[in-house]
């Protein structure tokens, strides 16, 4: 398993278990966090038969109003340095056809789908282009929204503080 899906499984897991764990600090046997940015943490590791470090900027995130719904959110460069990957990992149970909203600042940013779950919940991935980039560097707060029905979205809050910083020093 990649070192991102490994991690956000373990993170997610662990947030799952206690709420509270999602503002603090990600402390894993599965990779070492190397900076803080704000909210946002530089994770790395080494998968077994890889080369090279892998690592990724992550945040783990619950809803408040529902601290069994929780997200990780993680931004990873591609192995060929070619572009930039959103990846939110979201519970088992969230309604997929719907997919995954974002609103930045109170701004309707659009939906990303879901493209594959395993046993620790289901991706949604999108390419993290120039646009969006600069939407969530100036952003203060983004909203993550999952769906339990058609009609019942959860607001999960990620804060941005940080960001720019983070994805700067993201190797």
């Amino acid at each position: 398993m990649p070192l991102v899906a490994r991690v956000a499984a373990l993170l997610t897991g662990l947030m799952m278990a206690t709420p509270t764990l999602a503002q603090q600090q990600p402390n894993t046997n599965d990779g070492t966090v190397r900076s803080t940015h704000g909210a946002w943490s530089i994770v790395c590791d080494t998968p077994a038969g890889a080369a090279d470090e892998q690592c990724a900027m992550m945040q783990n995130v619950v809803a408040d109003d529902r601290p069994e719904v929780g997200l990780s959110v993680v931004v990873l460069r591609t192995a060929d340095n070619e572009a930039e990957i959103l990846r939110v990992l979201a519970p088992l149970g969230v309604l997929l056809p719907n997919g995954l909203g974002l609103n930045v600042d109170g701004e309707d940013i659009g939906r990303a789908y879901f493209v594959r779950c395993f046993q620790d919940g289901c991706y949604a991935e999108v390419i993290l282009e120039d646009e969006l980039l600069e939407t969530l560097g100036n952003g203060e707060s983004a909203t993550f929204i999952v769906f339990q029905t058609p009609e019942e979205g959860i607001g999960i809050p990620v804060d941005l503080d940080g960001f720019d910083e983070g994805f700067a020093a993201l190797p």
